[in-house]
């Protein structure tokens, strides 16, 4: 059965650019050496007035919009973040009350980077249970305020912002619109790769990323062309079916090394790391919204979305749009 469908994305980014001029001036690096290295040529920075709520609640008004549909059509709303505003209440809940359409269900979920595709798993799995009738699928980082500004080799790394969709659940009419497929995965055992410091049950901090690049490198590449081809083989495509790939924006490298691996063509991967930097679970729903608002990505596409995250945690899914 085709999953629930997207009917809309939208997404938000901070007021203040920092570019990688600016970052050399705080740290030992350059301009140069971040693009080389990432393909980052700039980020968005939260200022104090803004939050992982507030950007989150931004994005989420656009899908709303872009879906034609109003906030009181919400009976569902899940948050993927790894740097919510509070330890609780969850931030989703900020969010609810912010739209006006209390009383369904909102909560977040932290699987890091790669916590978009967690949150849409799961808002597709409620939806088809006939929990609510539409949903919305957000993920919103202000990963600017857990970053290490003496490390370079994290600080350029990272920026902030937020995407979100709205999903409505399966019906007979989608015309094979929607969810095709799914897979999410974790590994507990690389703790130590990609990590912060900190932790109200640990150190009764906020705590830094720590991360050992290299090595979550040749993992993002190995895992990631190993989960779409999970998720091409369930669903009966092939590479060459795909018009689209939507990746997470960690790393220009990292994107060009699954294409590769996978024989997918580059002119079909979406990219916007340039610009936004790795906005963690917001990165996904970010490049998906300014792929859609482009015009690239059309109604029809057969698109993949793709993630790997701390954790480790990773997955794909497929739609059809």
């Amino acid at each position: 059965m085709t999953g629930s469908r997207l009917l809309g994305t939208g997404s938000a980014l901070p007021r203040r650019i920092v570019t990688n001029a600016e970052l050399a001036t705080r740290v030992d690096t350059s301009d140069e050496w971040i693009t080389a290295r990432t393909g980052i040529r700039q980020r968005h920075i939260a200022g104090d007035d803004e939050t992982t709520a507030t950007l989150a609640t931004a994005a989420a008004r656009a899908a709303l919009v872009d879906a034609g549909v109003e906030a009181s059509s919400i009976g569902l709303i899940v948050l993927a973040t790894a740097t919510p505003d509070n330890t609780f209440p969850a931030t989703a809940t900020k969010v609810q009350a912010a739209l006006g359409c209390q009383g369904g269900v909102a909560f977040d979920v932290a699987a890091v980077c790669s916590g978009f595709l967690y949150a849409l798993a799961t808002a597709d799995s409620l939806l088809k249970t006939g929990m609510a009738r539409r949903a919305l699928v957000i993920g919103a980082e202000t990963f600017s305020r857990i970053l290490d500004w003496e490390d370079r080799t994290t600080c350029v790394l990272f920026g902030d912002g937020a995407g979100a969709v709205v999903l409505e659940a399966p019906s007979g009419d989608g015309g094979g619109a929607g969810i095709l497929g799914t897979k999410l995965h974790s590994d507990g055992d690389h703790h130590d790769l990609l990590y912060v410091d900190g932790g109200p049950s640990s150190t009764q901090t906020v705590g830094h990323v720590r991360m050992r690049g290299q090595e979550v490198f040749r993992h993002a590449v190995v895992n990631l062309s190993a989960v779409l081809k999970e998720v091409l083989e369930d669903t009966g495509f092939v590479p060459a079916d795909l018009d689209w790939v939507v990746p997470h924006q960690a790393n220009a490298r990292i994107l060009d090394a699954t294409a590769r691996k996978l024989g997918i063509a580059p002119e079909k991967v979406v990219v916007t790391v340039q610009d936004h930097a790795n906005t963690s679970a917001a990165s996904v729903p970010l490049a998906l919204d300014v792929a859609r608002k482009d015009g690239r990505i059309k109604a029809g596409d057969l698109v993949m979305l793709e993630a790997m995250g701390g954790g480790f945690t990773w997955g794909a899914s497929l739609i059809r749009m």
